[in-house]
């Protein structure tokens, strides 16, 4: 069912996730941890939109 783009999608999502956790509890830099976590559905809009694309071009 995954493919390993899928992995890479989610990989990056996970870095950034624990990237954010981070900044916010351990360096105490809240604004950076902010600016990292509104990666987080960015990265999931991209590989959802990577996902569709892929799903609508098989078909024709």
């Amino acid at each position: 069912m995954f493919k390993k783009s899928d992995y890479f999608i989610l990989l990056a999502v996970v870095i950034s996730f624990f990237t954010s956790a981070y900044l916010w509890f351990v360096i105490q830099d809240r604004e950076q941890s902010i600016f990292t976590a509104l990666w987080v559905p960015s990265i999931f809009c991209f590989g959802i939109y990577f996902k569709l694309s892929a799903l609508l071009n098989r078909k024709k």
